[in-house]
């Protein structure tokens, strides 16, 4: 069972749909004995930083999110969901993240491009991610962001692209994932990269 974590967050049904494509049961859920006896956890997310962190700690979702990460589930947080998971975001100054892995977000420079950053680009793979076994380097995955993460550890990042600035666009630390684009909106490669993940073990 694949539990996806309900706090209200936007885009969760596209989610669903997908590990339910890949032949997984998915279960929206904000309980923390679902999360705890889940095989994998996703923590999916469109919206502002700062809500959705007012929203974790209202539910009281942000301290099994740690049990779950401490209890060694795999563990995804996808496009918002990788912020939530590092220690702050210029979106929303004085709000603590959860600050499971060590960074930053912050704001994509003006440099006369649009933000926010909508529309596909490719990846690079500086570190090998178990999420990209199977997947060339240069594939293309779909992105909707006006904020990118600046990982603390350069060792964490398993994929870069560039788009006004050197973004880091996934990372893997022990049983902690996180994308920030959307796999489940990019095409075949998207779906092989998330049932890359739900294999994990």
């Amino acid at each position: 069972m694949v539990a996806l974590i309900d706090y209200d967050a936007g885009n969760v049904k596209s989610v669903e749909k997908a590990v339910e494509h890949l032949g997984y049961t998915a279960l929206l859920t904000r309980d923390r004995s679902d999360l705890l006896n889940a095989d994998s956890v996703i923590l999916p997310g469109v919206g502002a930083f700062g809500d959705a962190c007012s929203r974790l700690d209202e539910y009281e979702i942000t301290p099994v999110i740690r049990e779950v990460v401490e209890a060694g589930i795999p563990f995804l947080g996808i496009c918002l969901g990788l912020q939530l998971l590092f220690e702050d975001s210029e979106e929303s100054p004085g709000v603590p993240g959860l600050g499971l892995v060590g960074g930053h977000i912050r704001r994509i420079p003006d440099v006369g491009l649009k933000v926010p950053h909508i529309g596909w680009n490719s990846l690079k793979f500086p570190h090998f991610g178990r999420m990209f076994k199977g997947i060339e380097e240069g594939a293309y995955v779909y992105f909707v962001h006006s904020y990118f993460l600046e990982a603390s550890d350069p060792d964490v990042v398993t994929a870069t692209t560039e788009y006004a600035t050197h973004i880091h666009a996934a990372i893997e630390k022990d049983n902690v994932f996180a994308v920030q684009f959307h796999p489940e909106k990019s095409s075949d490669t998207g779906l092989k990269m998330l049932a890359n993940f739900l294999e994990i073990r």
